[in-house]
Order: C-alpha cells, then sequence, then structure tokens
C-alpha cells in the first residue's frame, strides 16, 4: 500500500508515528482493530505501523496464515545478517512468515532499537531516543544454498506503546497454540561422547530454541554404555505415555539404543522366518527358488498347512495392524501400566535425532541437513515422518551354539563382510574418534577379504511394469543393473508420494499385520557362494562419504528392505565399486560382481567361523540370522530431506 510521508507526524523524540497506533483503515478509534472473527472462521486482519529492529518503519499485517510486513522509510538501510546462538540469521530484508515456520514469540521489555546504515546522509527516524517496547518472533528461513538446511530468523518489532507490543504478542501466540503436532513435554538423551566429544555441546547450543519454543525437557546425560537402553526399557508405560516423544543427541548407534529400549518389551510381532523354515519345507503350494551364485537354478516346493502353521508366524502373534497392542480407553487413558502398551506411538509419539555422531545417515535422510539446529527446529515444529524399522533376529552366535533368537531393531542398516569387519576394527581405535571409520575402512580394505554365505529373500515383483530397481540374477540370466532410463526413478523427498500411498493404506486397513504377502504367494530365492559384503539398506543410507548413498532410491516409509550382495571380485573392481559410492551420481549398483534384491524379509546363514554384523552402526554378532520390515512403525521429527 503507498503511504504518503509527507503526511505522517513526528512525536516529540523525533518518531515517525503517523497511524502507528491506528489500522491503516481509515476510522477515528486510536487502537489496532482485528477484522474477522478471532476462531478463525474468517480471515483475521490486523495492521500496525512498528518499527522493526535493523530496518526501519514497517506496516505489520497479521493474515491468517502469517505475518507480512511493508517498509515506510524508503532511505537505504543495512541489508547485513544478524547473528543468534552462534549461526547467522535470515536477512532482514524478508518481509513475510508463515505460522508455521513460527517456533515463538517472546516480549523482551523496553530497550535498546537500531537503526539501519543511514546512508547518503539520510534522516534519523528515532533521533536522540533509541529505546523502545519491543517482542521478538523467532523462525526460521530456508538457505539459499541448500535447500534443507535452516537458518534461524530473528526479527525484533518496536514500539513506543507498551499494549500495543503485548496485544501481538498475545495474538501471535494464539495462532501458534493452533498449530498441531507441536510437543510441550520431551525425554532427551544426550551422548557426551558422540561423534568427536560434542554431544554436551551441541545440546547447549540448541536447548534455548527448545526454551523459546516453552517445550519442557527432562535431559539424561548417559555415564556408560546401554544406560540409554535400560532407562527406555525400564521405564514405565504410563510414565512414557507422559511425553510427546524422544530426542536423542547423538548418532545412529545412540538412536539405536533408544530404538531398541523401546521396542524390545512393547512391539508384539511374529519372529521373521529362521533359517530351518526354509531348510524342513513341507507339502504344499509355496515356491522357493534356489539362486545360486553359478547362476544355475533348482525348484523347490513347500507350503504349510494353514497360516498358523506358516513359519512366517512363529513368533508371538501380532495384535493390531500397528505392531502394538491397543488397550486404552475411550479418554486416552490407560486401564492399567500393562495395558498400555504405546499403541499411540503410531498417533503421534515421535522420535527426534540432533546430530552429534560420526556419520549420521538416520539424519541426512529424513531431513536432508547433517545440522543440530535444523533438526532441533524439525522437532519444536512438530514435523513428522513415518521410518521403516527392520526387525532382525539372531537364530546362532556360532555354529556351536543353541538356537536361541535374539531380537534387535534397525533403522538404517545391517551389514556383514566388509561392513561388520568395519566396524570390529574400528572398535579398537575409539580413541580417535570419527576418523577411526576412514583408518579401520582403509585396513579392512587392503585385507581384501570374502566370506562364504547364503542367503534367502522373499521376491518383490515390480508395481510398475518400466520399474527401474534392478532385479540382479533371475531365471538363470543376468538382467542388466544399470536402467535404461534413470528419470523413472523416484527419489523420497518431502510429502514422497510413495510413502504417503504406503501410509495411507496401512491407515486405510488394507495391509497386511505382517509385512510379506501369504504362504500361497511367497516365493523364495536363494543366493549361495562368496561375497565380501551383504548389507541391507533400510533407507538410502546418505551420508558425507557416500552422497547419495548406498541405494539412492530407497524411501524412508515404503515397507521395503534392499539386499546387496556383493560377491567377491578383484580388489580393483572393488574399488571401483566404493568410488561409484563415493560420488554424487554413481553407480555403485552397475556392476556384475553386485546384486540388488528389493525385498520384504531375508535370512542368512553364515559358513564360516566369524560372523559379525554393523547394525547401524553397533556391532552384532550372528552366524544365523533373520529379518523383516515393518513399514512406518515409529514416527520422527522430521519432513524428509527438501533436496
Amino acid at each position: 500500500m503507498e503511504r504518503d510521508e509527507d503526511n505522517l507526524l513526528e512525536d516529540g523524540n523525533g518518531i515517525v508515528v503517523g497511524e502507528s497506533s491506528k489500522p491503516i483503515q481509515s476510522n477515528d478509534n486510536s487502537e489496532p482493530q482485528l477484522h474477522g472473527g478471532v476462531d478463525g472462521e474468517e480471515a483475521s486482519c490486523l495492521s500496525t505501523t512498528l518499527f522493526l529492529d535493523h530496518v526501519g518503519q514497517v506496516i505489520l499485517t497479521f493474515n491468517s496464515d502469517g505475518l507480512s510486513w511493508e517498509k515506510l522509510h524508503h532511505s537505504s538501510f543495512n541489508l547485513d545478517e544478524s547473528i543468534c546462538l552462534g549461526r547467522k540469521v535470515a536477512p532482514k530484508a524478508a518481509t513475510k512468515i508463515k505460522f508455521s515456520d513460527v517456533y515463538a514469540v517472546e516480549f523482551i521489555d523496553y530497550g535498546l532499537v537500531h537503526e539501519p546504515n543511514l546512508l547518503n546522509g539520510g534522516r534519523s527516524l528515532l533521533g536522540n531516543d533509541h529505546e523502545m517496547y519491543r517482542f521478538m518472533v523467532h523462525g526460521f528461513q530456508r538457505s539459499k544454498t541448500q535447500s534443507s538446511l535452516w537458518v534461524l530468523a530473528v526479527y525484533t518489532f518496536c514500539h513506543k506503546d507498551l499494549q500495543t507490543c503485548q496485544m501481538w504478542v498475545d495474538r501471535i501466540n494464539a495462532s501458534l497454540n493452533l498449530e498441531l503436532g507441536r510437543p510441550r513435554n520431551l525425554l532427551v538423551f544426550v551422548h557426551p561422547r558422540s561423534g568427536k566429544g560434542s554431544g554436551c555441546r551441541t545440546w547447549e547450543t540448541v536447548e534455548p530454541i527448545f526454551s523459546r519454543a516453552k517445550v519442557k525437557t527432562k535431559v539424561i546425560v548417559t555415564q556408560r554404555a546401554g544406560q540409554a537402553l535400560h532407562v527406555m526399557t525400564s521405564t514405565s508405560n504410563k510414565e512414557l505415555y507422559s511425553y510427546d516423544g524422544v530426542v536423542a543427541v547423538g548418532g545412529d548407534g545412540f538412536f539405536n539404543e533408544i530404538l531398541n529400549g523401546f521396542l524390545s518389551s512393547r512391539h508384539k510381532a511374529p519372529y521373521p522366518p529362521s533359517p530351518s523354515d526354509i531348510t524342513c519345507p513341507v507339502d504344499g503350494n509355496s515356491s522357493f527358488v534356489i539362486h545360486h551364485g553359478s547362476s544355475e537354478t533348482v525348484a523347490e516346493t513347500a507350503s504349510y498347512q494353514n497360516e498358523d502353521q506358516s513359519p512366517l508366524l512363529s513368533g508371538a502373534r501380532q495384535q493390531n495392524g500397528s505392531g502394538f497392542s491397543n488397550s486404552r480407553t475411550e479418554d486416552g487413558s490407560c486401564n492399567t501400566d500393562q495395558d498400555c502398551d504405546l499403541s499411540f506411538a503410531k498417533d503421534w509419539f515421535r522420535f527426534g535425532i540432533i546430530p552429534a555422531g560420526s556419520t549420521d545417515a538416520i539424519v541426512m535422510c529424513t531431513t536432508g541437513a547433517r545440522d543440530p539446529i535444523t533438526s532441533a527446529l524439525h522437532i519444536v515444529l512438530g514435523n513428522r515422518v513415518g521410518l521403516d524399522i527392520a526387525q532382525v533376529v539372531r537364530w546362532k552366535t556360532t555354529p556351536e551354539s543353541k538356537v536361541e533368537p535374539y531380537v534387535r531393531y534397525a533403522a538404517s542398516f545391517a551389514g556383514y563382510g566388509f561392513y561388520g569387519d568395519v566396524i570390529t576394527e574400528s572398535e579398537k581405535f575409539r580413541w580417535m574418534g570419527p576418523k577411526r571409520y576412514d583408518y579401520a575402512g582403509t585396513k579392512v580394505f587392503l585385507k581384501h577379504r570374502s566370506y562364504e554365505a547364503e542367503v534367502a529373500y522373499i521376491e518383490v515383483k515390480s508395481e510398475e511394469k518400466n520399474s527401474t530397481l534392478e532385479r540382479g540374477r533371475l531365471s538363470g540370466r543376468v538382467r542388466p543393473l544399470r536402467s535404461s532410463n534413470k528419470s523413472e526413478r523416484v527419489i523420497c523427498r518431502v510429502n514422497c508420494t510413495v510413502c504417503n500411498k504406503k501410509a495411507d493404506e496401512v491407515s486405510m486397513g488394507s495391509a497386511r499385520s505382517v509385512p510379506y504377502p501369504p504362504p500361497e504367494e511367497t516365493r523364495w530365492l536363494r543366493s549361495k557362494g562368496r561375497y565380501i559384503s551383504i548389507g541391507a539398506a533400510i533407507i538410502s543410507c546418505r551420508n558425507e562419504k557416500a552422497p547419495d548413498g548406498l541405494v539412492a532410491d530407497a524411501h524412508l516409509s515404503d515397507g521395503f528392505l534392499h539386499l546387496i550382495l556383493i560377491k567377491d571380485c578383484p580388489h580393483a573392481l572393488y574399488l571401483w565399486h566404493l568410488t561409484q559410492l563415493a560420488r554424487r551420481g554413481g553407480s555403485p549398483l552397475n556392476f556384475k560382481f553386485v546384486e540388488h534384491h528389493k525385498t520384504t524379509a531375508f535370512m542368512f546363514t553364515s559358513y564360516g567361523t566369524e560372523s559379525i554384523w554393523n547394525m547401524d552402526g553397533e556391532p552384532f554378532q550372528a552366524h544365523q540370522l533373520s529379518a523383516q520390515v515393518f513399514r512406518g512403525l515409529v514416527s520422527l521429527f522430521a519432513s524428509g530431506p527438501e533436496v
């Protein structure tokens, strides 16, 4: 709206007031006025002339979805960035912000106001009086260089009238209270030795964001390995129910510890199939195709008398489709602590990760940026994204050990061979910090070891005729691992259509409680040979060493594992594979010695004496194991990467 500066008035201190305490619309009332319903039945509109710190006089307008402002003073002003929490905040040239991007507003009383830089002899707006009542709007803007990186934005508005400032604070707070899903009470675990030992410093950096957003936090700084697991396991469901979520300040391994503490005693689901379930088939009609590394194929038949006899249901019965039993009353309370089995985890309970580890692959895949402030903003703003979780069951630790199943959960990756050797070797050099992985990886690579093993996995048929998911070797012939049309790949992003489609199917009840087809529709493939590595990626596993991840088009919540089998090959070819992983836009799966299979469950048996797996960055010993994936089993405070 155009304004005539000649009609503006000045008070005794030289402050341009004009209609500073009136709405822009012409009326005789001296107070700002609202137009529209307070309850949102109509778009409310409030406009007031205020002073914006470091910018100058602006008309601030309250809209239905946020704030906007228009500069009144036309002299040159400073566009420099300010500093908040040690980070550059957004340029003051911004002219609007949505309430969904605002995490707090606070009144900061009477104090100093900074004018813009007056160039070319410009006239001061404030004269000798540089103090006014002030309130600050805290939000964020996306970085101009990386949209997934969120930059703190702080706007300080000023006015000579206390009631005017307080009215704006109350009005903005009322709108923020209408934003759904924002947490009010969180349990926070801090790993003081994560990464470079920066866990506590990382929390100190982001803690003011939680304080300003009025989020209560119970902080536990762990003192020993396994402490977070013990706390999560031993905490009563009633107490855990009092929190809106749990936040881990650390790396992927630390989050894995918290996740296992949460699920180990609460997730009610059948075990995945065990190795004996396939080696001892009975009569029926479910087919198993044995796929040997030599490209020879043999068909076997096996099946089960009914679903209850299926090895796919060989564990504890699942209580409902979510994987959590449900004994809550209509008002949401629990009849007993034992009854409260966290069915609400699918509804509103979320996990948060503030990165302070060595790799932070889960954060990279769920927010797109390995940045503590970005992650903290996702948490206080209440963002949500579903995350697949793999249930991994160890059947034997050594060939001689008894078959006693031991259950673990993984959120990003489980790997054997090269991956297990690296994690084992790195444990010897923890004093080196994150550099230990580079050192251990180099040592393991130079040894170039391979292992004899057997893998069986459920075949997943392509949902589209031109699916670009590589299927590896099938029916005795080699299919090309590189797609002829890369543009067809769907990369997981914010509001991902693939993940949302699966989430809709689950919410509509059309998805089965188990993550694989019924026995009569199940087709198993088996591969046996010598492997440099065997990996199962639940998500893309993007990180600084592999910018596209292990599988670029893996999704956060589609209900699939990506099984990657690296067969024994010459040293130079394996190096070529690794360099493709380290390059953005590389093709690490485009090798004849690489098999890539999309599946929902698999089984593994080692024919050697060594059997160390890498489970989300932590060592896990298993001579025989089986795994299955549950789609969207937990929710994270995130929205998916934007780039």
